[in-house]
């Protein structure tokens, strides 16, 4: 599946800071793949009229079990309501088991800096991986 283009579902209002997040799935198994897959679908339909939600895409490497997102939100309690409301909520809880390994990361950009270049989003994934690594298991 090629990379789903950046889709802006509400304007951001300019000389405003949109809260960034992006995200990277390894899966356990490529038989989990198509379930993730379509998963995923239901969440991208949801963020296309969630509220506040300025920007997004997706880069899905199946064949490496990986998925990407990347996301643009005008606060945060926007991003948190989405990731709180359905079908998000249950799609990610139903797919925790079928994760190897997911990070996250979360930054401020000017809404003029929009769309941000995957490059720079998976910069800093790489970068958080590191500091997770890093840092060890909680508790540890």
């Amino acid at each position: 599946m090629p990379t789903l283009p950046w889709i802006t579902p509400h304007p951001a209002t300019p000389g405003t800071q949109a809260v960034v997040m992006a995200s990277r799935f390894e899966l356990r198994s490529l038989a989990d793949v198509p379930r993730f897959f379509l998963k995923s679908l239901a969440v991208w339909r949801q963020l296309r009229t969630a509220p506040g939600a300025l920007g997004a895409s997706l880069i899905a490497r199946p064949t490496q079990r990986t998925f990407y997102t990347l996301s643009a939100w005008e606060s945060q309690d926007a991003l948190q309501q989405f990731a709180r409301s359905e079908p998000h909520r249950s799609v990610m809880t139903g797919l925790r088991s079928t994760m190897r390994e997911s990070v996250f990361t979360f930054w401020q950009a000017p809404v003029e800096q929009l769309p941000v270049p995957w490059p720079e989003a998976h910069r800093r994934l790489t970068e958080q991986q590191a500091a997770q690594q890093t840092a060890g298991p909680a508790g540890a």
